[in-house]
């Protein structure tokens, strides 16, 4: 078996034994699985209302797979993609509604400054690991509580109810009337289009230049780059630069696209955080991390329809955590494959 083929299946398996062991852990609650699922499929791909629902669901979560990905594969756990979004969504409803200008300028104006913010929040870790070896877990971990109650004072001081901004003008909204129409107002919008791009931007930087060669070598053994003449320090902030302007356009897809401004924030969104999870179910590799999005985002928004027989919510919340579960056990599966194809060459 190829080591390629092994790398798609090891996933495909992981998810397959997540359903089943959720199937059981539902029989098991006094659920009936046949209809927690046909329940979950129709909350899915019930109709154009839920389809676009789902779409306008997986849009941030493949930004932010994208951003942890980035930083997986240039040798950085950004765990501060919680706290770039945040910023990225601030940024982006500011100048969505404090501006008066032709849409051809003000949405991607807007966008852009998501994707600033959100590299900006970013390049603070990567310059304290560059410089004086501060580990970027730590810093990005208290980086998102300082932006979670930086946006909620911001957003406090600039709106007249001290709960939420006003909404974005028109020029400067991912929304149109076409897909309002189209999905039934699910709030679906072109976002997806964004985040698509996003992903061949991400294969392009990393396997097409040389840029992405020096991020990936030093990622992977910062004393041999350093003796190739490579500039570690500026490639890891700019590795961190990057993921996080990947985060940011993810706090612009919900400013922009779903919201259209930003409320005060109780507590994390948590897109950030799924996003790890969607970058290990993806491999770290972009187009995986699309997959991992699609799959995460349709549970996510497919199990809102759970409760219509019976069955909370959280269940799914199980499934996505024995999925999780099963992919970081994907090292046995690896396992048992090579072993069950070892058998059938030796017949």
């Amino acid at each position: 078996m190829s080591n390629k083929l092994t790398n798609i299946l090891v996933p495909v398996i992981s998810v397959i034994l997540g359903l089943l062991v959720g199937a059981i852990v539902m029989l098991v609650s006094g659920y009936d699985p046949v209809q927690g699922y046909i329940a979950l499929w129709e909350g899915i791909f019930g109709d154009m209302f839920t389809i676009g629902g789902t779409i306008r669901q997986i849009t941030p979560y493949i930004l932010a797979g994208l951003a942890v990905a980035f930083a997986f594969r240039t040798g950085l756990f950004n765990i501060g993609v919680e706290g770039q979004l945040i910023m990225g969504w601030l940024a982006a409803a500011y100048v969505g509604y404090a501006f008066e200008l032709p849409a051809i300028i003000h949405l991607p104006l807007a966008i852009l400054a998501a994707a600033l913010a959100g590299a900006l929040w970013a390049f603070i870790p990567g310059l304290l690991k560059a410089k004086l070896q501060v580990h970027e877990v730590i810093v990005t971990i208290m980086m998102n509580y300082i932006a979670l109650h930086v946006a909620n004072a911001v957003i406090q001081s600039i709106s007249d109810s001290g709960e939420k901004t006003p909404m974005i003008h028109e020029s400067a909204s991912l929304r149109s009337t076409f897909l309002d129409t189209l999905t039934d107002y699910s709030r679906m919008h072109y976002g997806i289009v964004i985040a698509l791009i996003m992903v061949v931007i991400m294969w392009f930087i990393l396997e097409k230049t040389k840029r992405g060669f020096e991020l990936k070598a030093v990622g992977f053994n910062q004393n041999a780059s350093e003796y190739a003449g490579m500039n570690v320090k500026s490639n890891i902030i700019l590795a961190m630069v990057i993921s996080g302007a990947f985060a940011g356009l993810a706090g612009a897809m919900e400013a922009l696209g779903t919201f259209g401004n930003i409320t005060v924030q109780a507590g994390f969104t948590g897109i950030g955080f799924d996003g790890i999870a969607v970058a290990l179910l993806g491999a770290n590799a972009p187009f995986g991390v699309l997959l991992g999005a699609i799959l995460f985002g349709a549970l996510k928004f497919g199990s809102l329809n759970m409760p219509n027989v019976g069955i909370p919510v959280e269940i799914v919340s199980i499934i996505i955590a024995l999925v999780i579960f099963f992919v970081a056990s994907g090292y046995i599966i690896r396992v048992l494959l090579e072993r069950l194809s070892k058998k059938k060459e030796a017949k």
